[in-house]
């Protein structure tokens, strides 16, 4: 595993922690590098109506973008597992972005004009599958298909 994979996946364990997840009792977390080295971090947040739930990715990228920093995306760590009796997040299966996640993860890496690396995990164990987004979302369409980027 990389240093940037081992230090994302890090702080999404960290993250998932904090996950609201009542319902589906499944934490996700997640962590955004960005081009300064620092991190950002979100955690899953449901709601009571399903509908308004918002994916640990999505709300990494929405505190990224509120600070003025989309465009400064380098990669991504997501880790996610079930939660047991206690709360606490486990599972070694690595957890992937769904497909709203990556189209939201498109957004930053076409406006910062890269490919970003994603750095998947479950909340357990050393297993971690690496792509580029390109990879998980091929011939996305974003800023750059309206002139934009």
């Amino acid at each position: 595993m990389t240093d940037e994979a081992m230090r994302l996946i890090a702080a999404a364990r960290t993250a998932a922690r904090h996950a609201h997840a009542p319902y589906s009792r499944f934490a996700v977390g997640a962590a955004v590098l960005l081009t300064d080295g620092s991190i950002v971090t979100g955690a899953n947040v449901e709601n009571a109506s399903y509908g308004l739930s918002l994916c640990a990715e999505t709300v990494a990228i929405a505190t990224v973008s509120a600070q003025g920093r989309l465009r400064e995306v380098v990669a991504v760590g997501v880790i996610g597992g079930l939660m047991d009796a206690a709360g606490q997040v486990t599972g070694d299966t690595p957890v992937r972005p769904c497909g709203r996640c990556r189209q939201v993860l498109n957004e930053a890496a076409q406006l910062g004009g890269r490919d970003l690396g994603v750095h998947c995990a479950g909340a357990d164990g050393d297993d971690v599958a690496s792509y580029r987004l390109s990879e998980l979302l091929p011939d996305a369409f974003g800023p750059a298909d309206l002139g934009i980027a």
